[in-house]
C-alpha cells in the first residue's frame, strides 16, 4: 500500500464518525478558546479587542479564518486514518489534548505554551509559593534546555533524600529532563503529598547517573533570604518572583533596617523572573517616581508601571549573573536606568517579552507571549541582556566551606567595596 492510497483510504470507507467527532470537537473548543482569549486580554489590555476587530475590518479577515472548514476537514481526515490502522488503544482524551499542545507549539515560541488543567493548577500552586513537592529551586537553560538543581532548601524532602546543589536532573521519571519547559517539567516533579517521585540525577565527580526516591511534602518556599555583612550591609538574596516575594523582600527589608542597615546588595544571580507585577512592586519601595518598565503589544497598545514617590534612600548594589532572566532583567534595567546602583557580575540573559495566561473554562490554560517590555529609557533587550556596570566572572574563593559563605564570593566582596567607595 503505497502513500498515496494510505492517506485517501478514508474517503473510500463509511466514515466511523470518531474523526468528525473528534474534529468538531477540537475546532470547537478552539473557537473558546479565542474567544476566552479575546475577553481575559481585554481585561488585562483595554482596546486590544477593538484594535482587534478594527484590522480585521481592514483585510477583510476574521479570528475563525484559522480555523475555517478546510482545517476541519483536515483533522477529520487524520483522525479516521488513526481510527482505521492505529494497531492499539486510542485514548481520545490524549489525542485532543495533543492537538492543543501542538497548536500553541506550532508558534514556533518556546514561552508560549498549552497547559492541560492538571497542568495549570500545578503550576499556579508554583507562582504562589506553597505547594508539594520536594523543596529545591531550578534553572533551565534555554539554548540546550538542561535543568540543574540550584539551591536544595534546608529540611526539604530533597535535601532528606541526598539531592545536591548543581545536580542535573537526567529524568522526572521516565521523562527526560531536558525535553520540555521547565514550568511543565515542575508540574512531574510536584504532586500529591505523600505520593514519590523518582529522579534520575547527574553529579560533578560521580561516573554513573545518581537514582533517588522523592518523597513530596508540602513546601513553603522561601524565596528571599537574607543576612547583615560587614559594614553594616544587608545581603538580600531572591531567587525568583512569586506571589509571596513582595512580601518576604519587605520583611527582609525592615528586619536589616532594625539591625541597622546602612547599605544593600540584591543578588539576582540564577534567578529566572517570575511574576510582572511583583517586581515592580519591589521596584516602587526602592525607585522614587517616575516609570519602572513599559510593555507594548502587536497593536501599539502601551501598559506603564510606575513607581510613587517615596523611596529607600541607600547605597545599593545588585548582582545579576547570565542566568538572570525576565522579572529580574526589569529590576537590573530600572536600577541601571534611574543609577540608583551598581550593577555587578555578567551580563543577563536577555528576555525582553512578556507572557500572559489565559484560563479556559475547562481548567486548563494558554500561556502566550502577548507583548516586549522596555527598561524606562526605552531599551529592549531581548536576546541582548542588561551589561552589569562592573563585569567580574564569579570565582568562589575557599574550597573548604560546607555552606555557602558570601564572605568567599568575589562578586559579593567586590559589592562590599563599591559600595564602602561610594560611602
Amino acid at each position: 500500500m503505497d502513500n498515496q492510497e494510505y492517506f485517501e483510504s478514508p474517503e473510500k470507507k463509511k466514515n466511523s464518525g470518531f474523526g468528525k467527532g473528534l474534529a468538531a470537537g477540537v475546532i470547537g473548543t478552539l473557537l473558546v478558546v479565542t474567544l476566552i482569549a479575546g475577553n481575559i486580554w481585554l481585561f488585562v489590555l483595554p482596546g486590544i479587542n477593538r484594535k482587534n476587530q478594527e484590522n480585521n475590518q481592514a483585510d477583510g479577515s476574521s479570528r475563525d479564518v484559522i480555523f475555517g472548514e478546510e482545517v476541519e476537514e483536515k483533522a477529520g481526515q487524520i483522525a479516521d486514518i488513526i481510527d482505521k490502522y492505529y494497531y492499539d488503544e486510542i485514548d481520545r482524551n490524549a489525542m485532543v489534548e495533543g492537538m492543543y499542545t501542538g497548536m500553541v507549539d506550532g508558534l514556533g515560541d518556546r514561552y508560549s505554551s498549552y497547559f492541560s488543567a492538571e497542568t495549570y493548577a500545578s503550576y499556579n500552586d508554583s507562582t504562589t509559593g506553597v505547594y508539594y513537592g520536594i523543596g529545591a529551586v531550578l534553572n533551565q537553560n534555554l539554548k540546550t534546555g538542561i535543568v540543574t538543581i540550584l539551591h536544595v532548601y534546608p529540611g526539604t524532602p530533597a535535601e532528606e533524600a541526598g539531592v545536591r546543589d548543581g545536580d542535573i536532573i537526567v529524568k522526572v521519571g521516565d521523562i527526560e529532563g531536558d525535553s520540555m519547559e521547565l514550568s511543565e517539567l515542575v508540574t512531574h516533579i510536584k504532586g500529591e503529598e505523600g505520593s514519590t517521585v523518582h529522579l534520575e540525577l547527574m553529579r560533578a565527580g560521580e561516573s554513573e547517573h545518581i537514582q533517588v526516591d522523592v518523597v513530596r511534602r508540602q513546601i513553603e518556599v522561601p524565596t528571599v533570604e537574607y543576612q547583615m555583612l560587614e559594614g553594616q550591609v544587608g545581603f538580600i538574596q531572591v531567587s525568583e518572583f512569586t506571589e509571596s516575594t513582595h512580601e518576604q523582600f519587605l520583611a527582609a527589608i525592615k528586619e536589616l533596617q532594625g539591625q541597622g542597615m546602612k547599605s544593600m546588595i540584591v543578588d539576582l544571580r540564577n534567578n529566572p523572573g517570575g511574576i510582572l507585577q511583583t517586581v515592580c512592586a519591589m521596584l516602587d519601595e526602592i525607585l522614587p517616581e517616575g516609570l519602572v518598565v513599559y510593555t507594548e503589544d502587536k497593536y501599539g497598545h502601551r501598559s506603564d508601571y510606575k513607581s510613587d514617590a517615596s523611596c529607600l534612600e541607600l547605597p545599593l548594589a545588585v548582582l545579576i549573573n547570565e542566568n538572570s532572566a525576565s522579572a529580574s532583567e526589569i529590576f537590573a534595567g530600572a536600577i541601571k536606568d534611574y543609577e540608583y546602583g551598581t550593577l555587578i557580575g555578567t551580563t543577563t540573559f536577555g528576555k525582553g517579552i512578556v507572557q500572559t495566561i489565559v484560563p479556559l473554562e475547562d481548567g486548563s490554560a494558554v500561556k502566550v507571549t502577548m507583548a516586549k517590555y522596555f527598561t524606562p529609557k526605552g531599551n529592549y533587550i531581548h536576546d541582548v541582556g542588561i551589561q552589569p556596570d562592573i563585569e567580574l566572572e564569579y570565582e568562589y574563593q575557599s574550597q573548604d566551606d560546607e555552606t555557602y559563605n558570601p564572605m568567599h564570593d568575589n562578586q559579593v566582596l567586590k559589592a562590599l567595596e563599591t559600595l564602602q567607595n561610594n560611602d
